[in-house]
């Protein structure tokens, strides 16, 4: 059997589905290959006007976040939090939780998926934008969190000078992060609030 029989899904047997399973389970042992192609277009495929490209900006956060001593879901998330701004520029945080949210906890899945409206901070009201437009989430436990993920390591990693670690220190932290069981509640850990490395920690 090279191929399924049916050509709707409510037409398939039980034989197709099992034939499936194990292609399916193979595609998802792919995904961090694919995470990691999609990222690598990011050093040429970026935004005009900026001094460093969209990839270099990932990687010096990810820098930032890995010499403050931040765990792996932290510096995978740094890594990855603008993997959307291509395919996905008007809501390139959603974008990029979603691609996360199964495989890290609860508290770096909702930073990503917020830290555009936190970096707002930094800018919006040089366009007559709401500059305090995270406020509308002071109520959640994880707000510090996505501020200081925002003013450590997001809105300080443009710059070109900066001594930014290349991908492949990175590719073994990805490799781990979606090697995990998607959708394990030890690894969610809903609602518990680790935050940052303290500043001071990370001086050291």
């Amino acid at each position: 059997m090279n191929n399924v029989e049916f050509t709707a899904m409510k037409d398939g047997t039980r034989e197709d589905y099992l034939f499936l399973k194990p292609l399916e389970d193979a595609h998802i042992r792919g995904t961090a290959d694919r995470v990691l192609r999609e990222l690598r277009l990011q050093e040429e495929e970026t935004l005009p006007g900026y001094k460093i490209a969209r990839l270099t900006h990932g990687l010096q956060a990810a820098t930032r976040a890995w010499r403050d001593g931040a765990d792996v879901d932290w510096i995978v998330a740094a890594l990855l939090h603008d993997i959307g701004d291509g395919l996905a520029p008007q809501n390139h945080d959603r974008f990029a939780a979603e691609i996360l949210r199964p495989y890290m906890r609860e508290e770096v899945v909702w930073t990503v998926e917020h830290h555009a409206s936190f970096q707002m901070y930094y800018y919006a009201h040089h366009y007559g934008w709401n500059q305090h437009e995270r406020e509308k989430y002071r109520g959640s436990p994880y707000f510090q969190s996505c501020a200081d993920f925002c003013e450590r390591w997001d809105q300080s990693s443009f710059d070109p000078a900066y001594d930014t670690a290349s991908l492949d220190v990175f590719v073994p932290m990805v490799r781990e992060v979606f090697s995990r069981k998607a959708h394990d509640p030890a690894i969610r850990q809903e609602g518990v609030v680790k935050g940052l490395p303290p500043v001071a920690v990370a001086a050291e």
